[in-house]
């Protein structure tokens, strides 16, 4: 599945999601949100997201960067997300967030930003129906993708089969990157500047996609 982030985009965000919502291609609409504390620059204005996916039939695949997500969720869920992906290192208590999350008929995720060890959360994985590795450091996009992340997806594929949750990978994914993730279990490929950072979205789209 291609879940498209526009945090970086040569459109304004409300044309950009309608251009992402009129392409067949795209599964899901990956949607970052930053306190400008944990990560990059505070973008967390519920009034204009919800303008922004009123007319939106892709499914919302949120991902929180933010300090304390627990105090975020009732906002978010205005926006009747698919999924709702937090960073444990950030939450006081993830195993509760994630039975919020799942209290709410919302898949529920976990996000791993580069210098977050997973197994200080393995005890997590067997709850969640999302792991995200970030392949690149949280917050900003255009990012070039780390090549550590092939080794972390190599570990978290062995919790994978173990618990049957998706692999979700996020930053710096391109056609080349994309095909080199295919082997390691991939199931949800995060792709932003790459796409979104062109006048024809489509055309990156067809690379990514092409055997």
């Amino acid at each position: 599945m291609i879940s498209v982030s526009f945090l970086k985009s040569i459109y304004d965000e409300k044309k950009t999601v309608n251009i992402l919502n009129s392409i067949s291609d795209v599964d899901m609409i990956h949607l970052d949100l930053l306190d400008g504390i944990y990560a990059g620059e505070n973008n967390i204005d519920v009034d204009k997201l919800l303008n922004i996916f009123s007319d939106t039939a892709k499914p919302i695949d949120v991902h929180l960067m933010v300090n304390d997500p627990e105090k975020y969720l009732d906002d978010i869920l205005k926006l009747k997300p698919y999924s709702v992906i937090f960073h444990p290192d950030a939450c006081a208590n993830p195993q509760g967030l994630i039975s919020k999350i799942k209290e709410s008929n919302i898949r529920c995720g976990i996000a791993f930003d580069t210098p977050v060890g997973i197994d200080e959360y393995s005890d997590l994985l067997s709850l969640v129906d999302t792991v995200l590795i970030m392949s690149v450091k949280a917050g900003y996009g255009g990012q070039e993708f780390l090549e550590n992340t092939y080794e972390k997806l190599d570990y978290i594929n062995k919790y994978k089969n173990k618990y049957k949750f998706n692999v979700e990978v996020d930053g710096g994914i391109n056609s080349k990157i994309y095909k080199k993730l295919k082997p390691y279990g991939v199931d949800i490929y995060v792709v932003g500047s790459y796409i979104c950072m062109n006048e024809n979205f489509t055309r990156p789209i067809e690379k990514l996609l092409e055997e």
